[in-house]
């Protein structure tokens, strides 16, 4: 098995120059083309093509803007890998530098970089980044993964996101952290599971939940939850990466291209559910409490609108509760700007028109100030 092992790394080696190998174990011999080696480890070198496109992405560069490329380790000598770079790139590889030594000539020129000497004294400078290898984020309603620190963001970093409650009198909040890039919580790995208590009965949607993020320089993510209404907070410390190998890291990433498509899916469908059952809630509401409002005929269309958007639910195409959706919205809106109309009259009955205009310009007032990014999505 070791000479065979042996032979086969010679005759790879071999055919890294010449079109044509010959090659022999115990007595046998053959000759190996470079064609046929290329045809055995394509689909193995087009798996890579991917991972080179999303650290691209990753990183916002086209292409283009490279000034050039360097490949590291020895397998980046075979010809068929340094004509994908190239392919994929636009750019030849740089052959000038050992692909054994590129790593550790690179923390060389950063020591001597660190040390203040020749490089630093020369004027040369360059800048190496800690990032975050995994996105973080949270779970909410339907299992979809909210995002709040996404992966190859520099550290220390931090971040901010706004929740709110998903149904009336919610009295607590169920926090759960994930990491990776997956857009089910289910897909991903746990971190961490904390619960926010103490929040008084409100209406669904007037709860604020504030979350924040954040990770210092030796990798250390702090969570932080408080309910802006009441005061009420909560906090948690992780360190995202315990526990988790390189293999495991590079087979999270791999796992989220190789499922990227049915992921996005899911995560429609999911998000559809969700937004319909908040739907049917407040419609189904709002026919209780404006009973008197109603027009003839009307509550009959509503309901059957109703039970389609149910149906809608019960399936698994995301366009079909989308649709469903709408139209119970188009048939209830008639409806509802008649409870809204009825809501404004009652909250403006007794008061002078300048007061209400006074309510209005201190409300705008205080919106343009919110920095945070509010996300309409519940816990």
């Amino acid at each position: 098995m070791r000479e065979a092992l042996d032979v086969a790394r010679a005759t790879k080696h071999a055919l890294t120059d010449a079109t044509e190998a010959e090659w022999e174990i115990g007595g046998v011999r053959g000759t190996l083309s470079r064609a046929d080696l290329d045809a055995a480890i394509g689909p193995i070198v087009e798996r890579t093509v991917g991972p080179l496109k999303r650290a691209l992405r990753d990183a916002g560069v086209e292409a283009a803007a490279l000034d050039g490329v360097i490949l590291v380790g020895g397998a980046t000598r075979t010809p068929i890998v340094r004509a994908t770079v190239a392919r994929i790139t636009g750019k030849e590889p740089l052959a000038d530098i050992d692909p054994d030594q590129v790593v550790a000539l690179g923390a060389a020129l950063q020591a001597d970089l660190l040390a203040g000497t020749e490089l630093a004294a020369a004027g040369e400078d360059a800048l190496l980044l800690d990032v975050i290898p995994l996105s973080l984020g949270v779970e909410t309603m339907g299992g979809v993964v909210d995002r709040i620190l996404p992966r190859n963001t520099a550290i220390p970093t931090g971040a901010r996101a706004a929740f709110t409650t998903y149904a009336d009198n919610q009295t607590g909040f169920q926090i759960h952290v994930v990491q990776g890039e997956r857009e089910l919580a289910r897909d991903c790995r746990s971190l961490a599971r904390f619960t926010l208590k103490g929040i008084p009965p409100m209406p669904a949607g007037m709860a604020r939940l504030q979350v924040t993020f954040r990770v210092d320089a030796d990798g250390l993510l702090s969570v932080h939850a408080i309910e802006t209404t009441t005061g009420k907070e909560q906090a948690v410390e992780v360190r995202p990466t315990y526990g988790l190998s390189e293999d495991e890291m590079e087979q999270m990433l791999l796992d989220a291209l190789d499922h990227g498509e049915d992921d996005l899916l899911a995560r429609r469908l999911a998000e559809g559910r969700v937004e319909a059952e908040r739907v049917l809630l407040a419609t189904d509401k709002s026919l209780r409490d404006g009973a008197a409002l109603l027009e003839p005929g009307e509550a009959e269309a509503i309901r059957r609108a109703m039970d389609k958007l149910r149906a809608a639910i019960q399936g698994d195409k995301p366009d079909a509760i989308r649709t469903a959706t709408d139209d119970l919205d188009r048939v209830s809106t008639p409806f509802a700007a008649r409870r809204m109309n009825e809501a404004i009259a009652r909250a403006i009955a007794g008061r002078a028109i300048t007061e209400v205009e006074g309510e209005v310009e201190a409300a705008r007032g205080v919106d343009s100030h919110v920095e945070e990014h509010e996300r309409n999505r519940s816990r």
